[in-house]
């Protein structure tokens, strides 16, 4: 045991545990190295078939003539026949060329069409997966009737839609996701009169409503207009005169007020209100040309990090995706991307098809003649063996019958013989009985 043991600790010391960790990551480094150097492979192949077939024409070139200079019949042939064979080459080099050009060309509207399908794919996974940001600005309008105006926002245009609200980009079901942060904030549009002047300070107040009806979220702030003093007043009204006049600038304010910040979850939001509500001690309410809200969501930081990121993912997903459609349609269907050209036999091939099938049956023949040689010896050396075969078992049919003879004449005198004997034993017994 203690020997086992110590085998067991001189193991471990000389041959480590790999890391899982590094292993897997080298796993990952090796997989997208094969994966770049397919795509390499794939897009430069056209070019590499069409060197090829270069290479081959002048290689066949060469050879041809190689054999026209071994004799001088076929050299004086050659001589005479240079420009047909010239014009024949460039044919056929022609030829090739075309044919590997248009190969390229329908290799390359595969794999186009396969990088439009991979992006196509890729950015819709990516839009599916990943998530924007909610931004809603919408017009508000207050009920002046009321004593504290009141206008509501809501993202299901229901009952809160009773003359408080109006879409000017109407959605059905806009709402923010649960998740999100979302930050409401005011805009109103003010007249310079003097009686917003007078008015002063004015609260905002906006409430989150679910849709149980119950107040989830509340935030309330002062608004008035930016200061201006009577000298500032008229000389802006001197300076601007002319654009005033015209219609081009208009003596208003615009006054923008952050209200509140709230993250959706369960109960999910169902509207916003916003009510107007006059300084203490007064029931002066400010004038307003427009009111508007402004919804702005934030994402989670994870979901944020996806939403910054996106286009790098559109880009590795349509990749992966362009990658596996690729080996996909060269494991299912590899003619439909990579078609093979049947080769048109020339003269040359012909003459040597015939020699070769000539040779062939020639080889046939001799093996034939072989075989029907073979076969006539086999059949005379299997005759003699059984001539031998016959007279040799004559022979020891005969000695066997002159055997048994002889055998069965010696067992008759044993027999004989031994008969007498007890005979002979039987007469002493019945003697010695009556003696008794």
């Amino acid at each position: 045991m203690m020997e086992e043991g110590e085998e067991e600790v001189l193991l471990k010391n000389c041959f480590p545990i790999p890391n899982p960790t590094l292993y897997w990551f080298t796993k990952l480094v090796i997989l997208q190295a094969d994966v770049f150097y397919n795509c390499l492979v794939v897009l430069f192949s056209p070019f590499l078939f069409l060197l090829s077939l270069i290479s081959e024409t002048s290689q066949s070139h060469y050879q041809e003539s190689k054999e026209s200079k071994l004799t001088a019949e076929s050299a004086v042939h050659a001589a005479a026949g240079v420009p047909s064979k010239l014009f024949r080459g460039c044919g056929v080099l022609l030829k090739k060329v075309f044919l590997g050009f248009l190969g390229a060309v329908h290799v390359c509207k595969i794999l186009m069409l396969l990088l439009v399908v991979a992006v196509i794919l890729g950015v819709g996974l990516v839009r599916f997966w990943a998530e924007e940001p909610v931004f809603i600005g919408e017009r508000l309008h207050f009920d002046y009737t009321k004593a504290h105006p009141v206008a509501a926002f809501s993202f299901h245009c229901d009952s809160w839609c009773q003359g408080y609200t109006h879409q000017i980009n109407y959605k059905k079901n806009v709402g923010v996701p649960v998740g999100h942060t979302f930050y409401v904030s005011l805009v109103f549009l003010m007249p310079e009169s003097d009686y917003n002047r007078e008015i002063g300070l004015f609260q905002v107040t906006a409430e989150v409503i679910s849709r149980n009806g119950n107040i989830m979220a509340r935030s309330s702030h002062p608004c008035m207009l930016r200061f201006r003093s009577w000298p500032i007043r008229t000389m802006q009204t001197f300076l601007m005169g002319l654009p005033l006049l015209l219609g081009i600038r208009a003596e208003t304010q615009k006054v923008t007020v952050p209200m509140l910040k709230h993250k959706e979850d369960f109960p999910r939001t169902e509207a916003i209100k916003v009510t107007l509500i006059p300084r203490a001690g007064t029931d002066f309410l400010p004038q307003l040309y427009e009111a508007e809200i402004l919804l702005k969501s934030e994402l989670p930081w994870a979901k944020e990090l996806v939403h910054r990121w996106k286009w790098t993912f559109y880009v590795w997903t349509s990749m992966h995706i362009y990658v596996l459609l690729l080996a996909i349609l060269l494991r299912c269907s590899r003619p439909l991307i990579l078609p093979v050209m049947r080769k048109t036999p020339s003269s040359t091939d012909i003459k040597q098809e015939s020699e070769v099938k000539a040779s062939s049956e020639q080889t046939e023949e001799k093996s034939s003649r072989d075989e029907r040689y073979a076969s006539v010896t086999l059949r005379r050396w299997r005759e003699n063996r059984s001539k031998r075969k016959a007279m040799l078992l004559h022979q020891d049919m005969a000695e066997t019958v002159v055997s048994s003879a002889s055998s069965t004449k010696l067992t008759r005198e044993d027999t004989g013989a031994t008969l007498e004997d007890d005979d002979e034993d039987d007469t002493e017994d019945s003697e010695s009985v009556w003696c008794w």
